[in-house]
C-alpha cells in the first residue's frame, strides 16, 4: 500500500517479521512475533524513518531548505530528523528539552553527529517554541518546515498507514493470523496511522497501544491528538466504513513513573528479550511497551492460543545514556 506522492526514500522495507521462539517459550499459551522497525536503517532505525518519509518529502515539495523539530534530548525522532535532512540535503534545527550536558551520550551525540543545530529550550521538550524560531528564521531569508513533536501530523501518520498494509503482505504471505499487536504509544502518529491503514487494508488485529508518557502535548491529551488525526484521515482518504475506527485503543497505567524514567518494568523487558533473542529493546519507548505485553500474558489478559506481535520501533541508542539505570551496581 503506497500512499501520498511526495515521499522520500529513507529506509529499508518491508522490515523484517518474525517469531520470538525462544521467548516464545516462556509463554506456552501464545505465540509471539516481532515487527522490526528497529531495522528500517536510517540512523541505526527506528519508527520515524516512515514518518519522515512522508514528511520530508512534503518539506521538498514546498520548496523548504531549513526543517525544524523538537523533543527531548534522547529523542529518536530528533536524531533520525537530523539524519534525514542531511540525506536531502536541508538544515535542521532541533529544540531540545533541559540545558546543554556536560556529556553527550545516547541520541544527543548522534544528532550532534549528524550536524543538527541545536537549541536547549528547559521545561520545554516537545517543540513548544517551533514557530518561534521559524519565524526568525524566515527574516533571516531561510524557508523553514515544521516537523511536529514526534512527527505526528497527518502527513507522518500516512508511513504507518502504509507500514498496516506492509504488515497484512507479509502475514498474508506466511499464512499468519495475528490477534493482538503490541507498541508504544506517545505522541500519537503512529497510532493514528495503524488505525487508519488497519481499517483501509483489513487487517484483523486488535492493537495494543501502551500509553508511554502521561504529558499532555500542546495542552492536548495524547487521546485526542489521535482521535483529531483519525479524523482528519478519514476525511482525506474518503474512508466510508469507519466502524473499525469508532473506538479508540489506549492501555494506562505503565507510564505513571513519568516520561524516561527507568523503572524495574523496562530493565526486566530489556534484560529478558536481550537474553531469550539477542534482540535490544530501549530504556524508554519499547522497553515500557513489551513489560506492557509481558504483563497482559502473565494475568491472562489476552485470549489464550493466540498470535501475539510487539512492534519495535527503535530507539537503540538510548541505552547508552541510562547506562546506569540498566546495570545492577
Amino acid at each position: 500500500m503506497r500512499v501520498g506522492v511526495n515521499k522520500f526514500i529513507l529506509g529499508f522495507f518491508p522490515t523484517p517479521l518474525h517469531e520470538l521462539k525462544n521467548f516464545s517459550a516462556m509463554y506456552p499459551d501464545y505465540r509471539v512475533f516481532i515487527k522490526r522497525d528497529d531495522h528500517t536503517g536510517l540512523a541505526t532505525g527506528g519508527n520515524k524513518t516512515r514518518k519522515l518519509e512522508y514528511l520530508i518529502g512534503d518539506a521538498l515539495a514546498k520548496g523548504a531548505d531549513t526543517v525544524i523539530t523538537g523533543g527531548a534530548q534522547q529523542s529518536n525522532h530528533c536524531r533520525q530528523t537530523a539524519a534525514a535532512c542531511n540525506m536531502a540535503g536541508l538544515k535542521c534545527h532541533l529544540l531540545l528539552g533541559g540545558d546543554s550536558p556536560g556529556e553527550h551520550t545516547g541520541n544527543l551525540l548522534l544528532s550532534t553527529i549528524f550536524g543538527a543545530t541545536i537549541h536547549y529550550t528547559g521545561a520545554q521538550r516537545k517543540g513548544e517554541d517551533m514557530d518561534l524560531l521559524a519565524k526568525q528564521l524566515k527574516e533571516k531569508g531561510y524557508k523553514p518546515y515544521i516537523i511536529p513533536y514526534g512527527g505526528s501530523n497527518i502527513t507522518g501518520a500516512m508511513g504507518y498507514l502504509e507500514a498496516a498494509g506492509e504488515l497484512k503482505t507479509q502475514l498474508d504471505r506466511e499464512g499468519l493470523d495475528i490477534d493482538y499487536i503490541f507498541f508504544a504509544s506517545s505522541s500519537g502518529g503512529m497510532q493514528a496511522g495503524l488505525m487508519l491503514g488497519k481499517a483501509i487494508c483489513g487487517l484483523g488485529a486488535t492493537l495494543m497501544p501502551i500509553r508511554i508518557d502521561k504529558q499532555e502535548t500542546a495542552g492536548q491529551s495524547l487521546e485526542n491528538i489521535i482521535r483529531n488525526l483519525v479524523n482528519e484521515g478519514i476525511r482525506n482518504l474518503d474512508i466510508k466504513d469507519t466502524t473499525s475506527l469508532d473506538q479508540l485503543p489506549m492501555i494506562r497505567g505503565y507510564e505513571e513513573a513519568g516520561y524516561g524514567v527507568v523503572t524495574h518494568q523496562e530493565k526486566e523487558a530489556i534484560g529478558i528479550l536481550a537474553r531469550t533473542e539477542g534482540i535490544l529493546l530501549d530504556p524508554v519507548y519499547t522497553g515500557r511497551a513489551f513489560y506492557g505485553m509481558m504483563h497482559h500474558m502473565q494475568k491472562g489478559f489476552l485470549r489464550t492460543g493466540t498470535n501475539v506481535l510487539f512492534w519495535h520501533t527503535g530507539g537503540i541508542p538510548a541505552n547508552f545514556n541510562y547506562a546506569e539505570k540498566l546495570i545492577d551496581p
